[in-house]
């Protein structure tokens, strides 16, 4: 229904980002909000997959047209719905993922929540050869404040899936390491997850 959105962000939460356009503010789910929280207040562009449900319209939004064609792709794999989905492409770049899958890399798959040796399986089976198009979405640039990057990632990461207790055991080694955005946070911190 909409192929992408362009008006102004104005919030960025653990699990969703608020775009409003024309006086209507979108609340979307995105793959890593922090990846958009340099954009506060500024215009985004931002593509959009509206996922209907008998109890539920939500709207999915992502950073690039390639990130939205991998997610529209890992749907179609059995065992796979948005929120995996989702998981998925917060905890990795488009290209790591084909990568992965190209290269029959199950235990690279099962390092994300709710992904099991069998969805890896299918995941591979379904989706190889079928996605050499997809390109890395872009990085955001750095801004400070160490603590809150921390904070805003383990609530992210929780968003995604992972227990307080996994939580827990890897604050200490994040807060011994400095970073320049919440999403550089959060890609350490799935790192030491899947440790």
């Amino acid at each position: 229904m909409y192929q992408y959105i362009i008006g102004v962000l104005k919030e960025v939460e653990p699990q969703y980002i608020t775009v409003e356009s024309n006086g209507i503010g979108y609340l979307m789910m995105v793959p890593n909000p922090f990846r958009f929280e340099h954009n506060k207040e500024s215009e985004v562009k931002i593509h959009t997959e509206l996922i209907v449900r008998e109890d539920s319209h939500t709207l999915y939004g992502f950073n690039s047209r390639d990130e939205k064609i991998l997610f529209k792709s890992l749907l179609q794999v059995t065992g796979i719905g948005p929120k995996s989905a989702m998981a998925i492409l917060a905890a990795s770049t488009p290209d790591e993922i084909v990568g992965a899958i190209e290269a029959e890399d199950e235990k690279y798959m099962q390092k994300f929540p709710g992904v099991g040796k069998k969805t890896a399986s299918q995941i591979i089976l379904d989706l190889k050869g079928k996605l050499g198009h997809v390109e890395a979405s872009p990085e955001a640039p750095a801004v400070d404040d160490n603590d809150h990057f921390i904070s805003e990632a383990l609530l992210a990461l929780e968003a995604l899936g992972y227990s307080k207790r996994e939580l827990k055991r890897i604050e200490k080694n994040l807060g011994s390491e400095s970073f320049s955005s919440v999403d550089e946070a959060v890609k350490r911190g799935l790192k030491y997850l899947v440790q």
